[in-house]
């Protein structure tokens, strides 16, 4: 508990608010220049801390909950051949650590025995990576046909790598000493661990050695605090923040002068001030530190907790709307950050993955091309097609042979239910459709010993002397232009000699410990050669639900869109045409961006540019396409141009990226300062949605690892439209009136004692007493600013109808520096309407100063209710109860103050509201406050309407939802520099519904052909003595 109270204070005590707030508090305990009581300040303080403090140690203390529950397991460990249980939390490194069926491991453990003949068993990792698919794991070369009698008599060491948090490498090597091996080198991977939090399948037992225990674990070295997002409404609330205090230190200083001028002149010759002879050396500084603390309030002590409240309750709204629930698999959305819902209004490009985020990801076989014979053309079914079942009864020798390979090219897992019928495990959905085609043709996978992988059509340079691969390569092109994803196969047959000859270097390559997935991939190219290409396989998958249509409407709403996806060119554009990402000819124009050689994307990318720059003639839906290579040489030498191009660019389709150039493109648009949403489903989008302002997780088939890394997950793309729409556009609302609304009556309340210090001898008296401003952040003015949070300007249908009307909080219509300004002249307005109104009524009464307060009090109360009504749109009886019963809570509050003798305030609100003149000088605040808002607002409605006042006015009146057309934006100059090279271009940005660029006559385009394969994106390697297997490594 001390602990905590320590690290919370600290943390609370480094936000620089924090840091002013308990300056301010600290100045108010010297007697000498507080002006009211230091609890004023003291209370508010110590209650938003408590609040902070509350809702931290509520979640710290159901994580010590949880964790209590993992430290104290009861797990088996091995010692002297004898098992014995201890908890969890006490197994240390080198600990033989017993696990039976469904155990979950405590701790990262390398695999030493397991139950049965085979070396390999099954592992579910879901609680680590998201995906539900068993994996395989192995028993080290080293431990294979030991007994387990003589396991407490091993000895030996573990050469591990210092811990890190990739869950998919773990390169260490292991010695055995003798008698069980000569103290040979075995080298371990991945594959002979078992991680924490995974659960032992389908194995009776197993028992490994711990390496890794506690937060060293890969789980541990995961858990981390992700780094704070600050938003485009943070950053702006923190510049006027600035501007708030400059003004104060001016109107200190400025007042500060004053207040010792008219002492020295003024307040000596009156006889009631009696100021000592001769002052102490600091009397100078009294007034200014008095002005400094009765000024302070300008900057609301009460924002931080408000917004922090609010912020919990936007992400609440998110994961209680029932419209973005998956009704397949009953997946709701999920907000892990509650702090950046209103930049969900505010996105300007999103970046989306391909395969899973804009498809199903449920695979399945349609077409193939054996040898020179296509199949499954006539009726999209290969699986049904007359001519392939035919060529298998026929025992076809090149058929039997692509079956084969395509059934155990794979990492899939059978697994034997009880009725005996075989399920398939397999992490990569492509696998497992491909596994299941060929059970389908009598080709049954039912296990093997090793794992072949590849990657697609990079292998055919690698077919033998004299193949013709014309065919291959023509059924590749033809499939990705219909969006089907092709994998190509091939075999050789190993001489036992060249085997064992490259075993000898792979052994070597496997042992290292640093570049062992280089050194492997080395070696594993000396086996890629003089392959027979014996086809391509075609596998379909479909577009989601909605997917076009949610795509169309957020390019209405003024969004760009770059699909980032590592499948092939020609399969990404077809993708594309298909979910309305781009318009076909002769609406839409695609920009090829290609080349090997730094030379060929210069010129390209030129072309490409001068094509933008030029396009003056008819609007066109124009989009650039890239490859890895040639993305990758564009940014490392021609930066400047690509900066240049992704600001003219609406849309792009970059294809064959790898996870770190999707996270590099995101990083480009940042410093082009734009607002970047990234969504995926896939553990390789976790580094691109990290680094987008926004990550959008969808919970699909590869798993939960982008969900997790995600700040918002939801189940299927359609529901982003709702999510930015809906959610991000009414959280920005909501927040833009709270923000400049609290700032107004702190405003408000300090003009006020401005004005005041003017009759009283500018001396830093405080007009109110201090349990009125005590009151007045905390409870007169929240409650009903908080309930505003389900305030609607528009209805739900009329925002999903018009999605142009997000570019007003795309633009920061709601909250800038021009809005602040009309919220900042409110407040003097109205606080020159309390003063002059208050003073004038009780000029000529014989008033305590605790009354004039409490009247001046009393109408800013009245003001901000009318404030806060006048500025909600959707009333309900929540709204009005807030709103109207706040000020009978005002009035009970106050009645019973006045009622205690030691109040200070005793029988003060009995007699005003005795008096007639009291309520007639809050009808008169009211009406002089309140008249010209009101006409004023009345004017912009019904003769400078914004389109958004039209659609209010529609769903007032009952009429049809009119049509609102084209909101013109305004030219938005570029202010960031981007790293390395700097740009000066300005950032034009283009209407909503307008293109942003032309038809040219000289716009050069390009049709897609077959092209040279891609040495940047090699082939896995792959292990077999008799064969070698292609697929298409995925990467989107």
């Amino acid at each position: 508990m001390k602990r905590f109270v320590y690290i919370n204070d600290d943390e609370a005590s480094k936000e620089v608010m924090n840091q002013y707030f308990l300056l301010i508090a600290c100045l108010q305990l010297w007697s000498l220049i507080t002006p009211v009581n230091p609890a004023s300040t003291w209370g508010p303080l110590i209650f938003i801390f408590a609040v902070s403090a509350s809702k931290e140690a509520w979640d710290d203390y159901h994580r010590f909950l949880s964790d209590k529950i993992a430290n104290e397991k009861q797990v088996w460990i091995v010692k002297h051949g004898i098992k014995k249980h201890i908890q969890a939390q006490e197994i240390q490194v080198g600990n033989i650590v017993w696990l039976r069926e469904n155990d979950e491991v405590p701790c990262d453990l390398v695999l030493l025995f397991k139950c049965g003949k085979k070396w390999t068993h099954t592992l579910q990792t879901a609680a680590l990576d998201g995906e539900t698919d068993l994996k395989t794991r192995v028993i080290p070369s080293a431990c294979v046909g030991i007994d387990l009698e003589l396991l407490h008599r091993m000895k030996g060491v573990l050469e591990c790598p210092v811990p890190d948090k990739d869950i998919r490498r773990f390169d260490a090597n292991m010695r055995l000493f003798p008698p069980f091996i000569d103290n040979d080198v075995c080298s371990l991977t991945i594959k002979n661990t078992l991680l924490q939090s995974c659960y032992l399948r389908n194995t009776e037992w197993a028992c490994g050695a711990s390496v890794y225990t506690g937060n060293q674990t890969k789980l541990g070295m995961s858990r981390g605090i992700a780094e704070p997002k600050l938003t485009a409404m943070d950053a702006m609330i923190d510049k006027l923040t600035g501007a708030i205090f400059v003004f104060q230190i001016v109107v200190v200083l400025v007042l500060g002068v004053a207040g010792n001028v008219w002492k020295d002149t003024e307040a000596r010759k009156q006889w009631y001030v009696q100021y000592p002879a001769e002052a102490p050396w600091y009397e100078l500084l009294v007034i200014p530190l008095r002005f400094e603390l009765l000024c302070s309030i300008m900057i609301p002590i009460s924002i931080k907790v408000s917004l922090d409240l609010v912020k919990g309750l936007y992400a609440k709204f998110i994961e209680w709307d029932v419209e973005m629930i998956d009704q397949e698999t009953g997946t709701a959305s999920y907000a892990a950050n509650t702090a950046i819902s209103e930049d969900l209004g505010q996105v300007e490009y999103i970046l989306t993955d391909k395969t899973g985020t804009l498809t199903d990801n449920k695979m399945i076989f349609r077409r193939c091309c054996i040898g020179s014979i296509f199949y499954g053309n006539e009726n999209g079914d290969a699986l049904k097609d007359a001519h392939l079942l035919s060529a298998i009864t026929s025992g076809s020798t090149d058929v039997i042979r692509f079956l084969t390979v395509m059934a155990i090219g794979n990492t899939v897992i059978p697994v034997r239910s009880k009725a005996g019928d075989i399920v398939y495990k397999a992490q990569s959905q492509d696998e497992e459709a491909l596994v299941i085609a060929a059970a389908k043709l009598n080709m049954v996978f039912v296990g093997k010993n090793a794992n072949l992988l590849g990657a697609d059509e990079s292998i055919l340079p690698y077919a033998c002397a004299g193949q013709q691969t014309r065919t291959i390569t023509e059924a590749v092109e033809h499939y990705a232009q219909l969006g089907l994803r092709t994998l190509c196969l091939a075999w050789r047959e190993l001489e036992e000699d060249e085997y064992l000859e490259w075993l000898v270097k792979f052994k070597e390559a496997s042992s290292v410990l640093v570049d062992r997935e280089w050194r492997i991939a080395e070696v594993c190219q000396r086996l890629e050669h003089d392959l027979y290409i014996l086809g391509v396989t075609a596998i379909e998958d479909r577009l989601q639900d909605g997917v076009p249509e949610t795509i169309e409407t957020l390019r209405k709403a003024g969004i760009n869109f770059w699909m980032l996806t590592g499948d092939k060119q020609n399969t990404a554009i077809q993708i594309a045409l298909s979910c309305n990402f781009i318009s076909p000819e002769p609406k839409g124009q695609l920009l090829l961006i290609d080349g090997k050689s730094e030379e060929d994307v210069s010129r390209s990318l030129e072309r490409v540019l001068l094509t933008m720059r030029n396009t003056t003639s008819e609007p066109k839906d124009v989009a650039f396409v890239i490859d890895g290579w040639a993305l990758e040489i564009a940014v490392k030498h021609h930066r400047k141009d690509f900066v240049e191009l992704a600001i003219l660019s609406r849309t792009a389709i970059c294809c064959r990226v790898t996870p770190s150039q999707k996270a590099q493109l995101v990083e480009i648009l940042k410093s082009c300062d734009y607002r970047t949403l990234a969504i995926g489903d896939g553990g390789n989008d976790v580094r691109m949605i990290q680094q987008a302002d926004i990550g959008v997780g969808i919970s699909g088939r590869e798993g939960l690892q982008a969900a997790r890394a995600a700040d918002y997950s939801i189940g299927r793309f359609r529901f982003l439209k709702r999510l930015i729409l809906v959610h991000g556009r009414y959280s920005y609302n909501r927040r833009a009136f709270l923000s400049q609304y609290s700032f107004y009556k702190s405003l408000l309340i300090c003009f006020i004692q401005i004005f005041f210090s003017f009759i009283s001898g500018v001396s830093g008296t405080s007009l109110f007493n201090s349990v009125s401003l005590m009151a007045y952040n905390v409870f007169y003015t929240s409650v009903p600013v908080l309930v505003s949070v389900i305030d609607k300007d528009l209805s739900e249908t009329s925002v999903m109808q018009h999605p142009q009307i997000l570019f007003y909080c795309q633009a920061g219509r709601l909250l800038n520096p021009s809005t602040f300004a009309g919220w900042f002249g409110r407040s003097l307005f109205h606080a020159i309407v309390v003063f002059v109104i208050t003073i004038h009524a009780y000029a000529n009464e014989k008033s305590e100063m605790e009354e004039l307060g409490m009247v001046a009090l009393s109408g800013c109360i009245w003001l901000q209710a009318f404030v806060v009504a006048q500025e909600t749109n959707s009333f309900t009886v929540l709204q009005h109860l807030s709103i109207w019963g706040n000020l009978v809570g005002f009035y009970v509050i106050n009645f019973l103050f006045s009622a205690i003798p030691s109040s200070g305030m005793y029988t003060i609100m009995f007699r005003l509201c005795s008096q007639p003149s009291y309520w007639i000088t809050m009808f008169l605040i009211i009406g002089a406050g309140m008249g010209p808002i009101f006409a004023l607002k009345y004017y912009r409605y019904t003769y400078r309407p914004s389109k958004i006042n039209i659609l209010q006015q529609a769903e007032r009146t009952g009429g049809p939802i009119v049509t609102i057309g084209n909101i013109e934006t305004q030219p938005r100059t570029m202010e960031k520099e981007v790293s390395p090279l700097p740009i000066t271009q300005p950032k034009n940005r283009s209407p909503v519904y307008e293109p942003l660029l032309s038809e040219s006559p000289n716009a050069t385009r390009r049709s897609f052909g077959p092209g040279t394969p891609l040495e940047f994106f090699q082939s896995q390697s792959r292990l077999s003595s008799s064969s070698g297997y292609s697929r298409n490594c995925k990467d989107n």
